[in-house]
């Protein structure tokens, strides 16, 4: 057929040249026309795509009835017309036909085809008369054109939507396993991270007990000392400083470790990427970073914690200026999705920095995991533990030199 991709000889070739050299070696075997024209149906029949392949879908179905159809009228024109006992060589266009087009387009093509048959008619209804026998026969040759069209018509349509059913259940089983991997990864990074909170959150408690004594000695001990002895002091102004910075450390673990307090409220979630570019864009003034906004309309309303989603963003948006420090383009994307069964809003965030590279995906969202030399890895370890407890996921794709991009799923109101 048309459609057939394959360059070397197959077995339906192979059967189409017995068929056709049985038509030749039967009488009349003197006809050089009807071998001729075997030979052509045979060789377009084989060789039709290289023919015609390159044309369009429409124009390439549409030469190939055509000329199947010419053909077979040729044959039959030259083995006897309207009694041409090769008359079923019609059935290569209906055949063709019921194959390259739906219903309708089966029915015109068989149409033609018994059209090009009975036009044969004209010229023996000059010789002869049409008997009543004639024409009962003539109406069940054209009945079986009609007959086989449909029958391979819906064979072919059931053949294609099974084939569509497979090619969607593939497409299916595929997202589900993708999910499943991606559920499992979330699973287990939620169990580290539980497990994480619990063992660290009573040491974090003990070690700032020990270091608020430290630091109020040292405030004491340096307005004693002051003026008799200003190395000493000196030396406890710098107990107090890291002792101060070992507790804000501890501070930020603390609220990492205990468990969010997450208050919903159905709220569009553009404002709060606002409200997050305008903080970093105050926090760096001078960055050469360009922003880009692509938000679709009619975005629905999702139930938001506000407070711990702007801080999603600022975590971010804060990474991605820090990635450009010579300058780049902040792209950010906002849309509705339909994500694992459920309805939401997907946002993309993407960065035109280094990018990530492929070793250092997998921890990325891991507590204290970090590539900043001032950094704790607390800020995307938040990030996925703020997603999780509003049932989304964020996901992250990057190619080292292309950039980072990260894709937020924000679930909105449950199906009942």
């Amino acid at each position: 057929m048309a459609d057939r991709k394959g360059a070397s000889i197959t077995w339906v070739d192979i059967t189409w040249l017995i068929i056709l050299a049985i038509l030749a070696v039967l009488p009349p075997l003197n006809e050089i026309h009807k071998q001729i024209i075997l030979v052509v149906i045979g060789l377009f029949q084989i060789f039709e795509n290289r023919i015609i392949g390159r044309l369009s879908s429409g124009r390439r179905n549409a030469i190939s009835v055509l000329v199947k159809t010419a053909l077979a009228t040729l044959l039959v024109w030259h083995s006897g017309e309207i009694n041409s006992p090769y008359y079923p060589i019609y059935y290569l266009p209906v055949i063709s036909a019921a194959t390259l087009y739906g219903a309708m387009g089966t029915i015109l093509w068989t149409l033609l085809a018994c059209a090009s048959y009975c036009a044969f008619l004209i010229p023996a209804l000059q010789e002869y008369q049409l008997t009543i026998a004639g024409g009962a026969e003539l109406a069940l040759n054209i009945s079986f054109f009609f007959l086989v069209a449909v029958i391979v018509n819906r064979f072919v349509i059931e053949s294609r939507q099974q084939s569509l059913r497979r090619e969607k259940l593939a497409e299916t089983l595929s997202e589900t396993s993708l999910l499943l991997e991606q559920a499992q990864a979330d699973a287990r990074r939620s169990e580290r991270l539980a497990a994480l909170g619990q063992l660290s959150a009573g040491l974090a408690h003990e070690i700032r007990n020990p270091l608020g004594v430290i630091r109020g000695s040292a405030e004491m001990l340096n307005g004693k000392l002051l003026q008799s002895d200003p190395v000493t002091a000196e030396l406890a102004g710098y107990i107090s400083s890291e002792a101060e910075r070992l507790n804000h450390f501890v501070g930020r673990f603390l609220d990492f470790a205990r468990p969010l307090q997450v208050k919903p409220e159905f709220q569009p979630i553009t404002p709060l990427i606002d409200r997050a570019l305008k903080t970093l864009q105050e926090r760096w003034p001078d960055a050469k970073v360009a922003i880009e906004r692509h938000d679709s309309p009619n975005l629905p309303l999702l139930p938001l914690d506000d407070e711990l989603v702007e801080r999603i963003f600022i975590n971010l948006f804060a990474n991605a200026f820090e990635a450009m420090p010579e300058g780049g383009s902040l792209r950010i994307s906002v849309e509705s999705a339909k994500r694992g069964g459920r309805r939401g809003v997907e946002v993309e965030v993407a960065d035109t920095g280094p990018g990530i590279p492929q070793e250092q995906r997998e921890q990325i969202f891991n507590p204290f995991f970090t590539t900043k030399k001032t950094g704790l890895g607390l800020g995307l370890s938040m990030v996925a533990k703020i997603m999780d407890d509003h049932k989304g996921w964020i996901r992250l794709t990057s190619e080292p030199g292309h950039g980072a991009r990260f894709h937020l799923f924000f679930p909105g109101r449950e199906q009942t």
